[in-house]
């Protein structure tokens, strides 16, 4: 365990992936991992990239990744894909959309399926984080699932969340829509040179008057295919991090962290109360839901809860 936090401390790309590999699949000894890189992580920036499908995530968190790159910063991407209900695969397309970077040894993309993970986040991608933190990474760039307006997860994960919008995917009440925006840091509306688009900031922006929030997200333009307007992407995040170093990512560092332990509490108990069932009890139980003969309360009553 020793010798694999040193690598990725090093930054040895391999044996950051193999660190990364046991922290998705739970093997033993992972969380002895994350504690020996955690008091080495914490100077990284983390960046949320969410929205609904067919918004150009992927295109647009290539061209945030040259950006950064040319700016001098190491990158590492997460790409998150949703996982089939029934077998549990996923199709990693991050790696296919993102393949103009791979030649860059500045850069590092990791796609992870969500495994029936909520929110649009992998169960396992704070660990990831902390990884690619210890690893050296100062940008980190997640962009999520993109399976809706429930992806409010990446809020509690990343410093600056940024929701991409893109005109003809819906009216002006999909934009107002409890979720998403609430959520955002920043608000991009991608696909900038199809007709709607200066209406699709107008909306946004009216909206955002509304708010009472001391921070006011800012509106972006982009063509995620030419990169136009990237630079001002880069530009409106910077501005939020500056806002949250002046103050607010104190507080914000301690909310993540409280929830961060709360999650970590509740996988935990769920562990450990399965592992005390006697063998074959559980199943039992819902056996007998099933055929109706136990109502689901009735069956926690029984389980002990």
């Amino acid at each position: 365990m020793e010798q694999l936090a040193r690598g990725v401390l090093s930054g040895e790309r391999r044996t950051i992936a193999r660190a990364i590999s046991k922290v998705e699949d739970r093997r033993p000894g992972y969380q002895a991992l994350l504690s020996a890189l955690y008091r080495h992580t914490g100077r990284a920036r983390c960046i949320g990239i969410t929205g609904a499908s067919g918004t150009g995530k992927s295109t647009l968190v290539t061209q945030l990744a040259r950006a950064y790159r040319e700016r001098g910063d190491h990158v590492a991407i997460i790409g998150v894909d949703p996982s089939s209900p029934y077998s549990g695969g996923a199709l990693l397309g991050d790696r296919i959309r993102m393949r103009a970077l791979a030649g860059d040894s500045g850069v590092f993309i990791r796609s992870m399926a969500t495994r029936d993970a909520v929110g649009g986040l992998a169960q396992a991608t704070s660990g990831v984080i902390q990884i690619l933190d210890a690893a050296g990474y100062r940008v980190i760039l997640i962009e999520t699932a993109g399976a809706g307006q429930d992806e409010v997860e990446i809020a509690r994960t990343a410093h600056t969340a940024v929701v991409v919008e893109a005109p003809g995917l819906g009216d002006d009440i999909q934009a107002i829509k409890v979720g998403l925006i609430e959520i955002a840091d920043v608000l991009v509306v991608n696909k900038a040179d199809r007709e709607g688009a200066d209406q699709a900031v107008h909306v946004l922006q009216d909206m955002l008057a509304l708010s009472e929030a001391p921070w006011k997200p800012p509106v972006c333009k982009t063509i995620a295919l030419d990169g136009t307007g990237v630079d001002d992407l880069v530009a409106a995040i910077a501005s939020h991090q500056a806002y949250l170093q002046a103050g607010p990512g104190e507080r914000q560092e301690r909310v993540r962290v409280r929830r961060e332990l709360e999650r970590l509490i509740q996988d935990e108990l769920h562990v450990q109360f399965l592992d005390s069932l006697p063998s074959g009890q559980l199943d039992d139980v819902v056996t007998r839901v099933a055929a109706r003969d136990l109502a689901p309360y009735e069956a926690l009553a029984e389980l002990g809860l």
